[in-house]
């Protein structure tokens, strides 16, 4: 499976961002990614923590 280009922590803070307010198409030009990226991320990692991924993501493996 293809690695991402961003971290779970970078993962994170971009949605933590979009939840403060910042404008979904401002994230995605700024970070240089897809909003098909984003919304991706929003319906698998929303509401989680950092570690919480960690774990999801060793339990994928």
């Amino acid at each position: 499976m293809k690695k991402s280009r961003f971290s779970d922590s970078q993962i994170m803070a971009i949605l933590k961002q979009a939840e403060s307010g910042v404008p979904v198409p401002e994230l995605c030009r700024e970070h240089g990614m897809s909003s098909a990226s984003f919304y991706k991320w929003r319906a698998k990692f929303g509401g989680m923590d950092t570690s919480m991924i960690k774990r999801m993501k060793e339990l994928e493996d």
